[in-house]
């Protein structure tokens, strides 16, 4: 999987996985702190369990900074390739047209007038916005719910992804971290390394179905109108 739209995925997933077998090692002990003492000699010393307890919380920033930016990109790839194959507002879909609609309606005009040519091409990307997108608010119903807005399918394999249902704890624990709600140790205390990889292997299976799933349906062109479908 090289196209664009799996790139970024996979640069980020590689980066993720490596924290978390780095959580591993630390928890089984076999990574510690080099530390110079006064007297230039090295000591070693055992990882915090304070400190350990903070990097395990801290996963879960790393995991929704993977969902969010993966779903970003991809609803991103999706109005690159209707702006790119030249599609018009009359041609997409009714769910897209909607989606369409909302974004205008909160397109500041001048915005409008300075990247609109011809308006039934140009009125889909001049009020995509994708820093709009999302804020902190992503989990697997909200997957759902922006898969039946574009058109593209929900469905992975539950025994492999429990088709998102990790993206509620993951997104909880993010905002619990982001709005001070909980300190890291108290993030970090409930999980062990074991069952934050097994959350990580799932999520990931997950995004990479539905990314497939969102290159299907941008290779189908099931973007367009059941009319227009070639």
């Amino acid at each position: 999987m090289t196209s664009t739209l799996f790139q970024d995925f996979n640069l980020r997933s590689k980066e993720v996985s490596k924290y978390f077998i780095f959580l591993k090692t630390l928890e089984q002990g076999t990574t510690k702190l080099s530390m110079e003492g006064i007297d230039g000699k090295i000591k070693i010393r055992n990882i915090d369990s304070d400190l350990e307890k903070t990097l395990k919380a801290s996963g879960f920033l790393l995991l929704y900074n993977l969902v969010e930016s993966t779903m970003r990109n991809a609803i991103e790839a999706i109005f690159d390739e209707l702006s790119s194959q030249g599609v018009s507002f009359d041609e997409v879909r009714p769910e897209l047209k909607k989606v369409v609609l909302k974004n205008l309606k909160k397109c500041n005009p001048d915005k409008i007038l300075d990247n609109i040519t011809v308006i039934s091409l140009d009125i889909i990307s001049a009020c995509f916005d994708k820093e709009d997108l999302f804020s902190g608010n992503i989990d697997g119903r909200l997957v759902k719910d922006i898969a039946s807005q574009y058109g593209f399918s929900y469905k992975t394999n539950a025994i492999k992804t429990e088709n998102g249902t990790d993206l509620w704890t993951i997104k909880t624990n993010r905002n619990d971290l982001a709005h001070g709600i909980k300190s890291f140790t108290e993030v970090g205390r409930d999980k062990t390394a074991d069952e934050l990889l097994t959350i990580k292997s799932k999520v990931i299976r997950y995004l990479r179905q539905i990314l497939l799933n969102i290159e299907l349906y941008l290779v189908n062109k099931e973007y367009l109108n059941y009319h227009d479908k070639v």
